[in-house]
């Protein structure tokens, strides 16, 4: 994969900086329960923007993809998938929320391949596009990375709150204690960072792809379990970052390498690693939000590929 030289040297100087921990007391709604098991069904999958924000000087602006009805999806997109459906109403139930951070320079319709599938599996996905870093802004700051758990934080606060908004498709759709964060390169940084002192219990897993920790900002407070994506020839965030990060974390654990590969080629349809990616990402988030034993024991097996992938798993 050929690096741009501009995006590797924003990287290299991002990783001393010093990052802030964001607060963490909110007023939530009363903890739902699930059924045993997470859904055996892939979901037509809808799609909604929401304009959130920390007041007028952080705007959020925020894609959700979610769980929709059979009949919501719109014309058949590539490889046979349907597009999302806009503003289709929800599925029956209720599914727990993944919070997706992008990349600098990135969108969070630049990772459809992504969020879609984890939709389609039955997960509420919010991705917002961070005030500073995305490819639209007017001002891109790398620093401004440092701020992004906050706005994290913000946009899971206010899409939790939708559970209990009378009239909006997702009330009595959410379970809202049973969050978690994923999150590509600096998203991953972004990621990581939500897991700092004092972070809610019901953040309940994190997915670090191409990333590692926050400068600053120990793991630490209720145990969640964590999973690192990284391609082990990385000229971006070198592959030591990502595993540098990964031993400091004093909870269950897990680190996919993708061998031979870069900061995200892995992350297209149709490129070695994918399909273990996908796999390995959507049994973590079965078996940490839906606590779904089955996708715990396939995990291992569905993450690796003899000479793809390798997969080091200290998750018991």
């Amino acid at each position: 994969m050929r690096v741009n030289p501009l995006l590797a040297g924003l990287t290299v100087l991002l990783l001393p900086i010093a990052l802030t921990a964001c607060g963490w007391a909110v007023a939530a709604p009363a903890p739902t329960a699930l059924p045993g098991g997470a859904p055996d069904r892939t979901y037509a999958v809808g799609v909604r923007t929401l304009d959130l924000g920390r007041g007028t000087a952080r705007p959020l602006p925020v894609t959700v993809w979610y769980p929709a009805r059979d009949d919501a999806s719109a014309s058949p997109g590539t490889e046979g998938r349907s597009r999302p459906g806009r503003n289709a109403a929800m599925a029956p139930g209720r599914f727990p929320l993944v919070l997706f951070s992008h990349g600098l320079y990135s969108l969070p319709e630049m990772h459809t391949q992504l969020t879609t599938r984890w939709a389609a599996a039955g997960f509420v996905v919010a991705a917002p596009a961070y005030p500073h870093t995305n490819r639209r802004t007017t001002r891109f700051d790398r620093s401004d990375v440092r701020r992004q758990p906050a706005d994290a934080w913000q946009v899971i606060q206010q899409v939790s709150r939708l559970d209990r908004l009378s009239g909006d498709r997702f009330a009595g759709h959410l379970a809202v204690n049973r969050i978690a964060a994923v999150g590509h390169s600096a998203g991953g940084y972004t990621t990581a960072g939500l897991f700092a002192p004092g972070h809610s219990e019901w953040l309940r897993g994190g997915i670090v792809i191409a990333g590692g920790g926050m400068a600053g900002s120990p793991f630490a407070g209720p145990a969640a379990p964590l999973l690192f994506v990284h391609g082990d020839a990385d000229r971006v965030v070198p592959v030591t970052t990502g595993r540098n990060a990964y031993q400091r974390v004093p909870w269950p654990k897990a680190f996919l390498t993708l061998t031979g590969q870069g900061h995200g080629e892995y992350l297209t349809p149709g490129r070695p690693g994918f399909d273990q990616t996908m796999a390995a990402t959507t049994d973590f988030l079965r078996w940490t939000l839906y606590g779904d034993a089955e996708a715990r024991r396939e995990l291992p097996a569905a993450a690796t590929a003899r000479g793809v992938t390798e997969f080091a798993d200290q998750l018991d």
